[in-house]
């Protein structure tokens, strides 16, 4: 009985999805196809259906998400990034310092607990900011809420400066770097190069290792033209659901519950978060021949893959975009344990909700 129910409520998903997808595409939003699914999981969670995709599930679709990325690698990209190398390391600091200070206001605060705030507001991968919490002796269910409400926040902000984008100058940055149809050879060389890039990085313990792996071992491949990357439609809409699936399906009643009382000082904060990269991507704009809307997805304090698949709707320069994304999540790493530290020090002596 409890299978059949919960068929019952997978195809129901499934459903809402679909419909929610297809209104989405044709408002003529980017990432339709996980904005659905994830708002669609985001209202079953919560409204207590006891459904969550497997882990297999979700590592597979950020390879996929991770090959995408990289058949959008070019020489050109490698060395924008090469020449301007110092003045993204100083964005991705100074992003990165943005999300510390607001960890420590919260702290100040007593919204939340010191190291809890301190990974929860910081900006890097989401899956990775949790596993890394819980090591470092954190609620990994608050960081795990407040990064997951952030990346909702940052994909809902990030489809609706490119739809505004979109309407008011026209197509931005690179044309759609997915194939119409691609060869049943080059699939299976990307499924290939996705299914090894992912083992070799999760077995080294890579952070976002499913997603980073194949991007990484994909674009070294492409760029060099030994593999063409190339992923069939249906593979791709998959993927984006899976995702979109796992975000949403995080938010049930008991979370709801939980962190009710912290929830408006989440949501402030991701807000001032977004609000500042936003003015830092204006910044960038001005230092770098790149568009608004990539200089936003790339400073965008959201999760890796979900930014990838934006940008990729959007036709932002992808390539750009994750560069940033990725050296930020490994500036994040670095330095997490640190900022976590010091933040956790900013806790009042009296009343700390610290354990």
């Amino acid at each position: 009985m409890t299978d059949i129910r919960s068929l019952g409520s997978w195809a129901a998903l499934l459903a809402v999805s679909a419909v929610l997808a297809y209104g989405l595409t044709l408002a003529r939003f980017p990432a339709a196809l996980l904005l659905g699914p994830m708002l669609a999981a985001i209202g079953f969670g919560v409204s207590g259906a006891r459904l969550k995709v497997p882990k297999p599930g979700f590592l597979g679709a950020q390879a996929i998400i991770g090959c995408l990325v990289a058949h959008s690698v070019n020489p050109e990209i490698v060395g924008t990034l090469l020449g301007d190398g110092f003045l993204i390391l100083a964005v991705v600091l100074v992003t990165v310092a943005a999300g510390a200070a607001v960890g420590w206001g919260l702290t100040r605060l007593q919204v939340l607990p010191g190291t809890t705030a301190a990974w929860g507001s910081s900006p890097g991968g989401a899956a990775a900011m949790v596993a890394m919490a819980e090591e470092y002796g954190s609620d990994p269910r608050l960081v795990a809420f407040m990064q997951y409400v952030r990346v909702v926040v940052v994909v809902l902000c990030a489809s609706a400066m490119a739809r505004l984008l979109a309407d008011l100058g026209g197509e931005t940055g690179a044309k759609s770097v997915v194939p119409k149809a691609p060869g049943a050879l080059t699939v299976a060389a990307t499924l290939g190069i996705a299914a090894v890039g992912a083992g070799l990085a999760l077995a080294l313990r890579l952070p976002a290792g499913a997603l980073v792996g194949p991007m990484l071992l994909g674009a070294l491949l492409h760029a060099t033209g030994y593999a063409t990357m190339a992923l069939p439609a249906p593979l791709l809409d998959a993927a984006y659901a899976l995702i979109g699936w796992y975000v949403g399906l995080r938010f049930t009643r008991e979370t709801l519950r939980e962190m009710v009382h912290a929830l408006p000082g989440i949501l402030a904060a991701t807000l001032l978060v977004v609000a500042l990269c936003g003015g830092f991507a204006f910044g960038l704009t001005r230092l770098l021949p790149i568009d608004f809307l990539t200089a936003f997805l790339a400073t965008s304090p959201g999760g890796l893959d979900s930014v990838a698949i934006i940008a990729v709707g959007a036709k932002a320069d992808v390539s750009f975009v994750l560069a940033v994304q990725t050296l930020r999540l490994f500036t994040v790493l670095l330095t997490g344990p640190l900022l976590a530290k010091w933040i956790a020090r900013a806790a009042p002596r009296s009343g700390t909700l610290e354990p």
